[in-house]
C-alpha cells in the first residue's frame, strides 16, 4: 500500500473529486482526517469508512477562518502525530460574466479557493519542515489557465492563484522535503459540471480528444501518484487532468 502508516488531511472530503481522494488513500493505508464544512456529508462519508473497517478522522471546518484551520491541524496533529500530506481540494464556483456577477461572490471564490488553500498550507508548513518531509496538492483548473469558460471571472482567477501559490511555495519548501504539487482538471463529473445543460455537455466532450468527461477516480488517482514515493523528484507541477482537452 502506497500510503502506509501516512497521515493526510483532504478538504472538500465530503462529495465529488474529495471524496474520491479520501476513499483511494483510505485503500492505500493511509491515516485520514477528513474536512468540509459540510457536517451532513461528513458523517455519510464516515459511515462508509466504517463500513469498509477504516478509521477517519472527521473534522467540520471553515477553511476561510484562519483560526478554525489551525485548531483543526492542530487536532490531528496531537491525535495522529504527524502530517505527511495536504490536499487542498475544498472549492466553490460561481457562474456569471464580467457584467453580471456580484462583487459578494467574487470575494467568496477567491476566499474559499484561494485564501482557503493559503490558510492550510500555512498551518502545515512548520509541522511538514520540523518532520523534514511533506507532499502538498493543491486542485486547480484548466480554468487557471486558458481562462473562466462557462464560470464567473472569479473561478478561474482563484485557480490561477492556487497555480503560482503552489510554485512559489515549491520553490520555499523544497529544502525541507515538502513537494507543492497541483491537479489541474477540466470536465469532470461532479456536481459543477451536473449544472450543463444537454447541450454544453456535448460539446465539451467532443473538445476532448480521449471522448469522455472525466470521473473523480480519475483526479484522484493523480493525486495518489503525487504524494507517493514515486513522485519525490516532482514539485511545482500542475498536472493536466483533462482527456487532452489543454495539452501544455
Amino acid at each position: 500500500m502506497k500510503l502506509k502508516n501516512k497521515v493526510a488531511i483532504v478538504t472538500g472530503a465530503a462529495r465529488g473529486i474529495g471524496k474520491a481522494i479520501a476513499l483511494i488513500f483510505l485503500r492505500e493505508g493511509g491515516k485520514l482526517a477528513i474536512i468540509d464544512s459540510d457536517r451532513e456529508k461528513l458523517e455519510i462519508l464516515r459511515k462508509e469508512s466504517e463500513k469498509e473497517k477504516k478509521e477517519v478522522m472527521v473534522i467540520p471546518c471553515d477553511i476561510t477562518k484562519s483560526s478554525e484551520v489551525n485548531g483543526m491541524v492542530d487536532q490531528v496533529y496531537k491525535t495522529l502525530g504527524r502530517i505527511d500530506i495536504l490536499v487542498n481540494n475544498a472549492g466553490i464556483i460561481r457562474r456569471g460574466t464580467i457584467e453580471t456577477v456580484r462583487e459578494e461572490d467574487w470575494d467568496r471564490v477567491i476566499e474559499v479557493n484561494l485564501k482557503g488553500t493559503f490558510n492550510c498550507c500555512k498551518a502545515v508548513a512548520g509541522i511538514m519542515k520540523q518532520q523534514g518531509y511533506g507532499k502538498i496538492v493543491n486542485v486547480s483548473s484548466i480554468a487557471g489557465k486558458v481562462g473562466d469558460i462557462t464560470s464567473a471571472p472569479g473561478y478561474g482567477s482563484s485557480k490561477a492563484g492556487i497555480d503560482a501559490l503552489t510554485k512559489t511555495l515549491a520553490r520555499q519548501l523544497a529544502q525541507y522535503g515538502i513537494n507543492v504539487n497541483a491537479v489541474s482538471p477540466h470536465a469532470i463529473e461532479t456536481e459543477m459540471s451536473a449544472q450543463w445543460s444537454e447541450e454544453r455537455r456535448k460539446e465539451v466532450i467532443a473538445s476532448i480528444p480521449l471522448g469522455r468527461l472525466g470521473k473523480p477516480e480519475d483526479v484522484a488517482e493523480a493525486v495518489l501518484f503525487l504524494v507517493s514515493d514515486e513522485a519525490s523528484f516532482i514539485t511545482g507541477e500542475i498536472l493536466d487532468v483533462n482527456g487532452g482537452a489543454l495539452m501544455d
